[in-house]
């Protein structure tokens, strides 16, 4: 704050304590020139706190000084890259203090804004420092003034933008998920509004594919690409990363790997999604290479946490189970200091992975029930069907194939449901030779579609009377010929009426 015209600042301690008292006092009797006078020699002597401050700038204020009375705020708004920097540098405990000034500055102020923004800095650090629950509470108290309205458009989006992004770094699923539609919301009452609507997008793009809505996440970060492209590289990257991940689920190889390509022409490094496609190309060498060197190469434990779940999928894939278990111990260790639920869920499935390649079938049945739960809880049905399937498969290792069936068949719905195409062939190599059915090999969804095409249906009306997509019946029509032996649909409805199957 400036004085230029105020007292000399040559002043003792003692003296500026006495300056400091005499300045409350001058305040509390309403002598605002006394006021301004006394507290700004003590400001000079030692910076005020920010009950003080607010005393100095309200003075300062009342008789006239508005630059001086705006210096108190911005000295509040100078407060936050300093927190920001403490916070990167890792001394939590001085950022907190930092923020913790800048928001008192904020309230006494009444500058909006600048409280937000402060709260949410204190949320932040307090989730760093391992504080989930009251780190969570501070994001929530930061909402508060961004949902009523109460602060600049900029700012709004600013935090909007953080505060998924923050709860996505906790796997705090539910909160993100929230304030994803609520930014959502926002951006559409100012469709002409380019800044944060590519984000935005890219988040529900996000959350449609963990629901199981995939060309939905597929159109959504279409139209990300389309507000974000020349405006923010960020989202531009992102949204094409999103488009790669839904494509590489699908079985849409070609489509994924150049989606990839474009994330990293904007800026992303496309993994762990590249080296999962190169493993569900058959291409293992290749996704152990690229996930090794990444993971040896990150240290920060946010990156390492994306990273882990993907590393340990390709290390089991790759049969190097001590590398896998090592990743593992690490993510647990991390799941347990964060300790969300979903989090706890995705170190529990997969430390049943690995059991289950280490031949160990009751501990990993234990571990996949909790970790399906979750899915189930937050509505992830991929990733449920995806612990169906190890479920099941340790069902019938320890002898239970009744249950076992029941798991597969539920996973291969979903997986039809979704399009899911490489965890259809994958279910159907897990389970080749173990079928007790009839001596046609058909699985019970082969021989629905077969008694459809047998009554004249096209492979479009099935996929709609199935409620899976078209991609997914042509799949099931081809492996109807291969088990049957046929060449045609009309030798397919042969054999079925010569077998007694309709």
């Amino acid at each position: 704050m400036s004085h230029d015209d105020g007292p000399p600042t040559s002043v003792t301690s003692d003296g500026a304590d006495l300056q400091l008292q005499s300045g409350r006092g001058f305040y509390q009797r309403r002598c605002w020139a006394e006021a301004y006078q006394h507290l700004s020699i003590a400001d000079r002597a030692a910076p005020l706190q920010a009950a003080d401050l607010e005393l100095l700038g309200m003075s300062a204020y009342l008789i006239g000084r508005d630059e001086d009375y705006l210096g108190a705020i911005e000295r509040g708004y100078l407060l936050l890259p300093a927190v920001e920097q403490l916070l990167a540098a890792g001394d939590c405990q001085a950022a907190y203090a930092a923020a913790a000034k800048a928001t008192a500055i904020g309230e006494r102020c009444r500058e909006a804004d600048l409280t937000a923004c402060a709260l949410h800095l204190q949320g932040r650090i307090r989730l760093e420092q391992g504080q989930i629950e009251a780190g969570l509470a501070l994001l929530d108290e930061a909402m508060v003034a961004v949902t009523a309205g109460e602060l600049s458009p900029l700012m709004t989006g600013l935090l909007y933008c953080s505060v998924i992004e923050t709860c996505q770094q906790v796997h705090a699923l539910g909160r993100a998920r929230e304030w994803t539609f609520s930014l959502a919301r926002w951006c559409e009452k100012q469709p002409e509004m380019m800044a944060f609507s590519g984000v935005c997008r890219v988040h529900c793009a996000e959350i449609m594919q963990l629901r199981g809505a995939w060309q939905d996440a597929i159109e959504e970060a279409g139209r990300a690409i389309e507000r974000a492209e020349g405006v923010s590289p960020e989202a531009t990257a992102a949204a094409y990363y999103q488009q790669a991940e839904v494509h590489r689920l699908r079985g849409e190889f070609s489509t994924a790997e150049r989606a990839y390509g474009a994330a990293n022409q904007h800026g992303l490094e496309p993994q762990p999604g590249l080296a999962l496609l190169r493993l569900g190309q058959g291409l293992t060498d290749a996704a152990s290479a690229a996930i090794r060197r990444l993971v040896s190469t990150t240290a920060d434990r946010k990156q390492r946490t994306k990273l882990l779940p993907g590393y340990i999928e390709i290390m089991v894939a790759a049969g190097d189970l001590e590398a896998a278990d090592s990743a593992c111990r690490e993510l647990e260790e991390i799941a347990a200091a964060i300790d969300t639920e979903v989090l706890n869920a995705i170190a529990a499935h997969a430390r049943g992975a690995i059991c289950l390649a280490a031949g160990d079938a009751a501990a990993a049945l234990g571990c996949l029930q909790r970790a399906r739960q979750v899915w189930q809880q937050i509505e992830a049905p991929y990733l449920a069907a995806r612990a169906r399937v190890l479920a099941g498969l340790a069902c019938r290792i320890l002898g239970d194939d009744d249950g076992g069936g029941l798991e597969l068949e539920a996973a291969r719905t979903v997986f039809e449901q979704l399009g899911a195409v490489p965890d259809l062939d994958r279910l159907d190599q897990s389970t080749l030779g173990r079928s007790t059915g009839p001596p046609h090999g058909l699985t019970p969804r082969e021989l629905q579609v077969l008694r459809l095409i047998a009554s004249g249906k096209t492979n479009k009306s099935v996929a709609a009377l199935l409620f899976v997509s078209e991609r997914t019946i042509d799949r099931h029509v081809c492996n109807i010929f291969t088990k049957l032996d046929v060449p045609s649909r009309a030798a397919a409805t042969a054999y079925a009426y010569q077998h007694r199957l309709v």
